[in-house]
């Protein structure tokens, strides 16, 4: 178990430590030009004492680092896996077919082939295969082909079923051993096509067959990709185009975890994933928007400098060095018309926002701060609405932080779906772009991109298709202006790790959640090995500003606190089937490899409910989406306290029993402060109140 002066999660193969005082380092970088690079060495495997493979810490790679920084390498975990999709007809015959040629069921037992063979010289009346028709009719085939007589005559479908070989346990065991190593290929080419390489650097992926990444390199002259096959864990289907985004039917929100075992015992009825979906729906919408605004522009200057300080961290879509000559802009139209007015009145909204600490900490029936120039704001969208520009789609995109903020997820939806059509129709056709606007484009694309993608984790709403251009946009590399007239920094380090991260969720989402992706804890875990080792991999990518400590204490900076909280969500989910294997059978619990797994989900679990009230870091742009995640992380060590193997496993990440309790009933009483918020937290926090007197009485027996 990790202890808590600093070790990583990953306590049970490798220990990642962080340079003192990196919590303290301001995030101050000279902004990159488009042209900057840089290498940043992935993690290495190194042979234990034992002889098993452990990953380095950190610390023994910053000596190679090289001193600057770049988004190849903070995005080297999230890099497109653009060959992921092949369809079968394109791919090499040998593995279309899901198996070498060299190794199928016709070349495995000699023998057999030279049964096969020796028939060819004993030529029988009979044909050798009878189509489907003669064969349910009975009647002699005479095997000609496209069609026979018979289904000529007929008029019929002719179809020809292949002939099969009976297969014996050696034979089985053999096409068993064949599919595993081609599961483990799959992800090493996965991982090469994300610029990482599985056979060197992920962790030992063998599970009793003495096979090892180590084992399994190979030249790729073609770059081939297979398929796994469909009894195997996360099948990519011919048609998928990209892993990195949101499958459109998964199993990873935060109520399906009430049909668990056990978890489902803690409320008294049944609740469809979907009534979040459906609350937020009838919801009564924003009265304050049909007001005349009134603005008090008697202040702006703070909240312009209260915005480029703490907001646009997180979005990076305003533009520092260009500011000065929208808010003249506005001035001039009396902030009544036009998108420079749009943009301005939302900045100094959020702006206002950040300067009163989390929504959740205001008193109720009170206006929230920003309030009136958003509405200001919503007054002037009608005429962006019908503007295909990249402004007008940056008015939308800040409307919808906006409406983040206020805890109004479906209302946010509704501007990011305008705000990806225009983008759409913006990309379609790369020179309708100015120049001097495509580095904004980016940064609205990836924030719509991530929006989107946090959304669709919790709720079932339609895709926008905005992530079909993602193979065509570019990464954010820095605005360009007049360095004389910024009034703010351009703080885009954080913005690159987000898009990161958020690709690594969305794989994490098609590849274990999604429709056909549950399986065997066995064909599990490679990916979940590769998935983590990614994880690992996005973290040491990190400038050293942004790298979080691992540390038991809460974080003075907010953005680092940020990261490490959606760090552990992110390695919560990607060992969460574990919990669900045990809850289904305690018997699973048996497989070190499962205990080992169940036991890294929930410490995860624990570090990100442990400090509830860091969570107020991220409340300006991610407070729903958190509130549901802290809910998820909090049934799932419920039902874990009512598992006496998995009970054992978390008395052994805490100081003592009644710690649990503790940290269960601070995110009850958390939770309950978000209710009056939005209708979706009121019901959330209902279920986990419920569920923990429940929880409680099943435990006193």
């Amino acid at each position: 178990m990790p202890s808590s002066n600093g070790d990583s999660p990953h306590s049970a193969t490798a220990t990642m430590t962080t340079a003192a005082g990196a919590a303290g380092v301001a995030r101050q970088f000279p902004l990159p030009n488009r042209d900057f690079s840089i290498e940043i060495p992935s993690p290495q495997l190194a042979a234990g004492a034992n002889g098993a493979n452990t990953l380095k810490s950190p610390n023994s790679l910053k000596s190679a680092r090289t001193p600057s920084f770049s988004r190849e390498g903070i995005l080297g975990s999230a890099q497109k896996a653009r060959n992921l999709s092949q369809p079968s007809d394109n791919r090499p015959e040998s593995i279309a077919n899901g198996i070498p040629k060299s190794t199928s069921e016709e070349s495995i037992n000699p023998l057999k082939r030279r049964n096969t063979d020796a028939a060819v010289d004993y030529p029988r009346r009979r044909a050798t295969i009878a189509c489907e028709v003669c064969r349910s009719r009975k009647s002699r085939c005479d095997g000609t082909k496209p069609k026979c007589k018979l289904c000529t005559e007929l008029g019929a479908e002719c179809i020809y079923r292949e002939p099969g070989i009976k297969l014996d346990a050696g034979d089985k065991l053999i096409l068993e051993r064949l599919n595993r190593i081609e599961n483990l290929l799959q992800m090493n080419l996965v991982g090469h096509a994300n610029g990482m390489s599985l056979s060197h650097d992920s962790p030992n992926m063998s599970n009793g067959t003495g096979l090892s990444g180590d084992n399994l390199m190979m030249p790729n002259p073609s770059n081939f990709v297979s398929v796994i096959p469909s009894g195997g864990l996360g099948t990519w289907s011919a048609t998928a185009t990209n892993i990195s985004t949101m499958p459109k039917v998964h199993t990873n929100a935060a109520l399906h975890l009430l049909q668990w075992p056990l978890i489902r015992d803690l409320v008294s009825r049944p609740y469809d994933p979907q009534i979040l979906l459906q609350l937020e729906m009838a919801r009564e919408p924003l009265h304050s928007l049909a007001k005349t605004p009134c603005v008090d522009l008697s202040n702006t200057s703070a909240y312009i400098e209260a915005y480029f300080d703490r907001v646009n961290v997180w979005y990076a879509c305003v533009n520092p060095y260009t500011w000065r000559s929208h808010y003249r802009s506005a001035l001039s139209n009396g902030f009544r018309e036009g998108p420079e007015s749009c943009i301005v009145l939302l900045v100094l909204a959020l702006g206002q926002a950040s300067l009163r600490g989390s929504i959740s900490r205001i008193v109720p029936h009170e206006d929230p701060p920003g309030l009136q120039y958003f509405t200001a704001a919503w007054s002037l969208l009608p005429g962006m609405m019908t503007s295909n520009s990249v402004l007008a789609a940056q008015c939308h995109l800040l409307a919808a932080a906006y409406l983040f903020y206020l805890v109004r997820p479906l209302e946010a939806w509704n501007l990011l779906c305008t705000t990806s059509t225009k983008l759409q129709l913006l990309l379609m056709t790369p020179n309708r772009v100015p120049p001097d606007q495509r580095e904004l484009i980016e940064r609205i694309y990836w924030n719509a991109l991530l929006f989107e993608s946090d959304l669709l984790a919790e709720l079932d709403l339609p895709h926008s298709g905005v992530v079909a251009f993602e193979e065509n946009v570019g990464l954010p590399c820095g605005f360009e202006g007049d360095e004389q007239e910024a009034v703010g920094r351009d703080d885009l380090w954080y913005f690159l790790a987000e898009i990161a991260l958020r690709r690594l969720l969305n794989r994490v989402s098609q590849l274990i959640y999604s429709k056909d992706s549950m399986a065997s804890t066995t064909s599990l875990e490679p990916v979940v090995a590769e998935l983590d080792f990614q994880l690992t991999q996005w973290y040491e990518s990190l400038p050293v500003p942004l790298q979080f400590p691992f540390t038991r204490t809460m974080l003075p900076d907010p953005v680092q606190t940020v990261l490490r909280l959606r760090f552990f969500a992110c390695r919560t989910i990607i060992y969460r089937p574990y919990i669900l294997a045990v809850l289904d059978n305690e018997q699973a619990i048996l497989d070190p490899a499962v205990r080992d797994n169940c036991t890294k989900c929930l410490e995860a679990s624990i570090r990100q409910l442990e400090h509830i009230t860091a969570h107020h870091a991220g409340h300006m742009p991610y407070l729903w989406q958190g509130a549901l995640s802290i809910v998820s992380q909090t049934l799932l060590v419920m039902g874990a306290t009512m598992s006496p193997s998995l009970s054992t496993i978390l008395w052994s990440l805490v100081p003592h029993r009644e710690a649990i309790d503790q940290i269960i009933n601070d995110v009850v009483m958390e939770i309950e402060r978000y209710a009056v918020l939005s209708p979706s937290l009121s019901l959330s926090a209902e279920i986990i109140k419920e569920a923990e007197v429940r929880r409680r009485a099943f435990l006193s027996g």
